[in-house]
This record gives C-alpha cells, sequence and structure tokens, in this order.
C-alpha cells in the first residue's frame, strides 16, 4: 500500500515507480470514457457567433450584469437591432 498505519501517504520509492503503468495500460474503459467526455466540451461546431474582446464602460457592465442570466444575449438583441435600424 503507499499509506502507512496513520492513512498519510508514503513516499514512492524507486520500486513503486518501476511498477507503474500508464492509465491507458492500467485501465483502457476508463481513459476512452474519459476521451469521449472530454471531446463533448467547448463551443459546438458550427457556432454562429464569434467570441471577441470588447472594453465597456464598468458601470455599463456593472448594469448589464444586473439584469441578470442572459445579459450577453441581450447586448446582442440591442446590438443587431442598432445594426439594422
Amino acid at each position: 500500500p503507499l499509506t502507512n498505519k496513520e492513512g498519510d501517504v508514503r513516499e514512492l520509492t524507486r520500486a513503486d515507480i518501476r511498477e507503474m503503468r500508464p492509465m491507458r495500460e492500467a485501465d483502457p474503459e476508463f481513459v476512452e470514457r474519459f476521451l469521449k467526455e472530454k471531446a463533448k466540451r467547448g463551443r459546438p461546431k458550427g457556432r454562429k457567433k464569434a467570441v471577441v474582446s470588447i472594453s465597456l464602460d464598468r458601470d455599463v457592465l456593472e448594469r448589464w450584469r444586473a439584469s441578470g442570466p442572459g445579459w450577453q444575449a441581450r447586448i446582442n438583441e440591442v446590438l443587431r437591432k442598432a445594426v439594422d435600424a
């Protein structure tokens, strides 16, 4: 075991390290599940919106955020109306 009688993790020995195996060898099913879940992360493919960085006055940003969840989508709606006007 890698713990002592008190439950503390002991220092690894050279023998411990020699016995270690890559996770893909030790539990290939876990690695497969992990990689499938990892592939689902990130922005969806085919996303039509661009991610941008913009500087806004702090008080303006605070008021939008204070309006609750969906504030970024509401900013997008206001900008769309201004562009289409």
